[in-house]
């Protein structure tokens, strides 16, 4: 998953435990829950969270800075379900359909905060650069992955294992946006998941995965 890592762009301020800056999120959080990130302002945040325009400026660039700082769980709940495919253990359907699923109950449990970093990541230069960054931390550790499938003989060899990762990894991003940003022809999420399971299965393992 593709989940921008929190606190990179919140102005250089690391103490998660100052208040003002809590508030400042918890107030984001729940008004993202009930409307887009398009829909609100640097006052509205502010005053839920009951501090200054100024406060908010001291800790966030932006909106879109702030949801960027929003990602910490997310990104935790992303990097935990990554790892049911990277420790090895149990067949690669099992792994592979339990990393599928552990995505999907991440995107679920903050369905809010990813649709607002789309469209914070779709309007901030900052903020695509630390979604691009965020994804290219996950290529090497699935290309490591693969290239120790093949070389044990349960994988065939095929393209570079790091485009191959990336693809993999891009193809999650897209089915996650697609849940966040239903247009065309709507997939159920139960049909998507087997979809993706399928396309890493057989493409990490080959036709006869």
């Amino acid at each position: 998953m593709n989940v921008v890592k929190a606190g990179l762009l919140d102005g250089g301020v690391s103490e998660r435990g100052d208040r003002r800056r809590t508030a400042l999120l918890a107030a984001l959080d729940q008004l993202l829950r009930k409307g887009s990130l398009a829909s609100i302002n640097v006052r509205d945040i502010s005053r839920r969270a009951e501090v200054t325009r100024s406060a908010f400026y001291f800790y966030f660039e932006n909106k879109a800075a702030a949801v960027a700082a929003l990602c910490d769980e997310m990104y935790s709940d992303a990097l935990a379900a990554g790892q049911i495919l990277l420790r090895g253990d149990g067949p690669a359907a099992d792994r592979i359909g339990r990393m599928i699923t552990g995505l999907f109950r991440a995107w679920s449990a903050h369905r809010h905060v990813f649709r607002a970093l789309l469209d914070a990541r779709d309007a901030d230069p900052a903020v695509r650069a630390l979604w691009d960054r965020d994804r290219e931390s996950f290529v090497a550790p699935i290309a490591a992955m693969i290239e120790g499938e093949r070389a044990a003989g349960r994988a065939p060899a095929g393209p570079e294992a790091t485009v191959l990762a990336a693809v993999l990894l891009d193809l999650n991003d897209r089915a996650l946006e697609r849940l966040s940003r239903p247009g065309g022809t709507p997939i159920p999420r139960k049909q998507l998941h087997a979809a993706l399971v399928t396309v890493w299965l057989r493409t990490i393992y080959g036709e006869t995965a």
